[in-house]
């Protein structure tokens, strides 16, 4: 069962009057989601049920096989998740911050984001096909702590970071 196959048909876990929708992470990640839509789905869509699919109940971590292969969802919305980690540190540290993914069709692989000459987040990427959060809080935290240490890398390194 891929990811499409359960946005099918589990039921909504993220509620439009989630206090965490207000998140400047996850607000931003509401505009990556939506950029990433070419075909307009999401257009009449609220932001909750284009976050839904990222949170993972353990219902839902049990209906994705152990081992498989990540669909094309699954990837722009780990894209959507980098991408949103680069536009925040580039708003923190006014340098232009570049994502860069490479995961195999296995669902393995490594994101970076690029700060100039620097690389300021390194994160190795396994089991792809099950990317997700137990909620919009624990995706924010989990930004914050990734954005804090890439923050400090570019503060440390400025002069890497501004070439």
């Amino acid at each position: 069962m891929n990811m499409f196959t359960l946005e099918q048909t589990a039921p909504e876990v993220v509620a439009e009057d989630d206090p965490a929708l207000q998140l400047p992470f996850v607000k931003q990640m509401v505009v990556q989601l939506r950029a990433m839509d070419g075909y307009g789905a999401y257009d009449t869509w609220k932001d909750a049920r284009v976050l839904d699919p990222l949170v993972l109940t353990k219902e839902r971590r049990k209906a994705i096989p152990v081992v498989g292969d990540p669909d094309e969802t699954t990837l722009s919305r780990v894209k959507a998740y980098y991408n949103a980690l680069a536009q925040t540190l580039e708003k923190q540290t006014g340098l232009l911050a570049v994502p860069v993914i490479n995961i195999t069709h296995e669902g393995f692989g490594r994101a970076l984001i690029l700060v100039g000459k620097l690389v300021a987040l390194d994160k190795t990427l396994r089991d792809v096909h099950r990317f997700g959060f137990d909620s919009l809080e624990k995706m924010t935290e989990d930004a914050e702590k990734l954005l804090a240490k890439a923050k400090l890398l570019v503060d440390e390194n400025r002069t890497v970071a501004e070439l």
